[in-house]
C-alpha cells in the first residue's frame, strides 16, 4: 500500500471536487445527469454545510480519490449515522489503497462522531466495487428498494 493522505477539502477545492464528481458521473455512464456547477457546490458545501469531502492524496499531495458524506439519522438507534454518497479513486490510482485508505477514515469518523453506521448505495452492475465493499465486512442490504422523487416528479408532489 501506498503512503496515504486524507485531506479534507477547502473552499478553493471546489473545482477539483467538480472535476471528480464529472469523472465519477462519466465512469457511471451518467454524465448527462450531473447538473451541478462550482457555484452550486460552493453554496451546498461551504456556506451551508450540507455535506462533506475529504481527498485521498499520493505522498506529493496529488489528489487521487475522493469521498462525498453527510450526516443522516437512524430513528431505529436513535441517533446519527454517516451517509457516503460518492467514493471515487482515479482509474490509474487504483488497487493502492486509496479506497480502503477512504473508507478507513470514514469508519473512523464514525466513530469518533458517535455515530450508529455508515451507509452508502452501488450501482448494482459494479461488481469490483461491491467485492470491494464486501471485502472489508460491509453488507449488502438486499431487503431494501431505494426510491427516489426528483423534478418534475419531486414538484408535482409538493404540489
Amino acid at each position: 500500500m501506498h503512503k496515504v493522505t486524507i485531506r479534507r477539502a477547502q473552499r478553493e477545492d471546489v473545482p477539483k471536487i467538480l472535476e471528480f464528481i464529472r469523472a465519477l458521473a462519466a465512469y457511471e455512464h451518467l454524465e448527462n445527469e450531473v447538473t451541478a456547477d462550482e457555484k452550486l457546490l460552493e453554496e451546498w458545501l461551504f456556506d451551508k454545510n450540507r455535506a462533506e469531502v475529504v481527498f485521498a492524496c499520493t505522498e506529493d499531495g496529488t489528489e487521487a480519490g475522493f469521498a462525498l458524506y453527510f450526516h443522516n439519522f437512524s430513528t431505529f438507534l436513535g441517533k446519527a449515522g454517516i451517509y457516503l454518497e460518492d467514493l471515487f479513486v482515479k482509474p490509474e490510482y487504483r488497487r493502492r489503497g486509496y479506497g480502503k485508505a477512504l473508507l478507513s477514515y470514514l469508519a473512523k469518523l464514525t466513530v469518533e462522531r458517535g455515530c450508529g453506521r455508515l451507509e452508502w448505495s452501488c450501482l448494482d452492475w459494479n461488481q469490483s466495487a461491491i467485492d470491494f465493499y464486501h471485502a472489508w465486512g460491509a453488507v449488502t442490504m438486499d431487503d431494501w428498494t431505494t426510491f427516489r422523487m426528483s423534478g418534475e416528479t419531486l414538484k408535482r408532489m409538493a404540489g
